[in-house]
């Protein structure tokens, strides 16, 4: 029952967080399952795209745990991340360092600019993310740091070799952007005038959440049909030539695991591969390869998603190459070809939403390409038609 508590719990904060946080419930989902799997995250995107933000949200709300945070540069030094030197105690003849309230006392940490970290801390970084050690300053056996998993964020991929290292520690990746839903743009835009109602607060006991990484999550079983969809995804990926690392997909198995608990099923299903999107490249520019791939194998609704996504990608484009021109043309493109096309898009995707919804399968790829439908279509009649942006709203 308490193992069936915390999963509940961490459903409702994932929940409220996706209420706070527009377009943003399949990272936060991401996150949490990340977390219960005791791995860590990379969430990679522009600046203002509340990346700080729904770290500190999701690891405010694990009451007891020792919170670390730091945004790195690359003069970070290794006692600033581990522990300062005790200047009282060095007056004294005696090197010591003072942990509390570093990384090395942290149950949870958020790492912001990850990859700038210096080189000086790039070896002691790495062990701490790898075997949770620190080796202290001046020798010694290393210390044991109790974190449980580590949020990351970063505007940028790694430039150089040594920070790739890092990068290549980081199980779970995930890209946002910004808002492409108009109406939550202007939900965004109106939440800066006004107050917001104090929001609702779930938490979750350390205890019980260290529970669930070690003892009920492993638990979780994984039927021969999920090892067997696990080897298909592997061999249709490595024909696109992309291969990911053995240990990537061993620890890719806790994740999976970390998903069925969290959705209190005793058992992982498929359903829980699409976790794998954000396991499974290296580039960003791989990510819809893998994507596509994983979908195919585990839901029809949003590979259909993704393919509707490519003529909405396409009649974006069109619009571009069309700037400057004169608004007839516009406006006979728009009756010809954008109306259409855009309008049937969006009826579709309102279908397989419904039927995913009925099937019980994930719908965070048909709501985000429902987003740039919207997105694209309100170009369209802004940009083309000359339709005041306000009047647009009204109609999305």
């Amino acid at each position: 029952m308490e193992a069936q508590d915390t999963a509940r719990r961490l459903r409702m904060i994932g929940d409220e967080m996706a209420e706070r946080f527009y377009e943003r419930a399949d990272v936060v989902r991401t996150l949490v399952v990340t977390l219960l799997a005791g791995q860590h995250s990379l969430v990679l995107g522009p600046p203002g795209t509340a990346k700080s933000e729904m770290a500190r949200d999701l690891t405010g709300r694990i009451e007891g745990a020792a919170y670390w945070e730091i945004l790195l540069s690359k003069f970070t030094a290794p006692t600033r991340m581990f522990g300062p030197i005790d200047v009282a105690a060095l007056a004294r003849g005696e090197y010591r360092q003072v942990y509390d309230g570093r990384a090395t006392t942290a149950h949870v940490a958020f790492i912001d600019e990850i990859f700038k970290c210096s080189t000086a801390a790039l070896n002691e970084t790495l062990g701490y993310l790898n075997e949770r050690i620190y080796h202290p300053e001046n020798g010694g056996e290393p210390i044991r740091c109790p974190l449980i998993g580590a949020i990351t964020a970063s505007n940028e991929l790694p430039s150089e070799e040594d920070a790739a290292a890092i990068y290549d520690r980081l199980l779970v990746r995930i890209e946002v952007g910004y808002l492409e839903n108009p109406s939550n743009f202007a939900a965004l835009v109106r939440s800066a005038v006004r107050q917001p109602a104090a929001p609702a607060r779930t938490t979750v006991e350390l205890a019980a959440l260290q529970q669930a990484v070690s003892e009920a999550v492993p638990a979780v079983d994984v039927p021969d049909a999920i090892v067997d969809a696990v080897c298909t995804l592997r061999a249709a990926l490595r024909r696109k030539e992309l291969v990911a690392s053995d240990r990537r997909w061993r620890q890719a198995v806790g994740l999976l695991q970390a998903s069925a608990y969290l959705d209190g099923r005793p058992a992982v299903d498929e359903t829980d591969l699409s976790m794998l999107t954000h396991v499974l490249w290296d580039s960003p520019a791989d990510r819809p390869t893998v994507e596509r791939e994983v979908l195919h194998l585990v839901n029809p609704d949003a590979k259909e998603a993704l393919d509707l996504a490519d003529t909405i990608d396409e009649l974006e484009a069109q619009l571009d190459a069309m700037a400057g021109q004169s608004r007839e043309a516009l406006s006979d493109w728009v009756i010809k070809k954008a109306h259409n096309k855009l309008a049937t898009a969006g009826k579709r995707l309102e279908k397989l939403r419904a039927e995913a919804v009925s099937a019980g399968r994930s719908t965070a790829a048909i709501d985000r390409v429902t987003g740039r439908q919207r997105a694209v279509r309100a170009r369209v009649l802004t940009e083309a038609l000359g339709m005041d942006a306000s009047m647009v709203q009204t109609q999305l």
